[in-house]
């Protein structure tokens, strides 16, 4: 079980320009067919990256090669100048990097604090769930991200889109993500829904 953050997530100063990430000459195959083809992407501190193209251009396998997904045929990777192999999206985890897809993976039936401790819950001293505890640290990141959402206990099944990316959001937050990659993040949400996610992606980058 991965250990909570114990505090805000350590930052890399926005005047530095030593990329976090870089990638290099990366490839994937899939039997015949090459989804990524030779791609370069360097990924610095305090900026915020659009990968843009179009339908099967190889936006989402590219994506799914630096969390972990997938593994590159091709082409190194490299965070904070060391060469890293991601075996699986845990060892992306472990090195800063978190994904929230398009589908969010959240479970309708649970609350927000629910959602974002799903896995890696909080136990008290005798071994049960703390749920107070997880209720305070869900709510202490959540109003960093949208002040105005205070309907966490909900299920998330009865949450706006908008509240539903919120809580995806937080979780890669409280467990000191540093990259922070989404998927089509406003692609099902309407105008009022999409500006939110917006605001809440420039206050990330702030």
């Amino acid at each position: 079980m991965d250990a909570p953050a114990s505090g805000p997530p350590a930052v890399v100063p926005v005047g530095d320009r030593t990329p976090f990430v870089e990638m290099r000459q990366i490839v994937k195959r899939f039997g015949g067919l090459v989804a990524v083809n030779h791609v370069d992407l360097d990924l610095y501190a305090g900026e915020c990256v659009g990968v843009l193209g179009h339908n099967g251009a190889g936006k989402t396998v590219l994506i799914k090669v630096l969390s972990g997904v997938y593994t590159a045929d091709e082409g190194t990777i490299k965070v904070h100048g060391m060469e890293v192999h991601f075996r699986d999206p845990h060892d992306a985890r472990a090195a800063g990097i978190e994904t929230i897809h398009q589908t969010l993976a959240l479970a309708d039936n649970l609350d927000g604090p629910g959602n974002l401790f799903l896995g890696r819950e909080l136990l008290t001293p005798w071994r049960t769930l703390d749920s107070r505890r997880m209720e305070y640290e869900a709510r202490q990141v959540i109003n960093r991200l949208n002040p105005n959402f205070k309907n966490i206990l909900d299920p998330v099944l009865r949450m706006s889109s908008g509240q539903r990316q919120s809580v995806a959001i937080a979780r890669a937050l409280y467990f000191n993500a540093r990259i922070l990659i989404m998927d089509e993040p406003v692609a099902a949400l309407g105008p009022a829904e999409t500006r939110m996610v917006l605001d809440t992606i420039k206050r990330l980058k702030a």
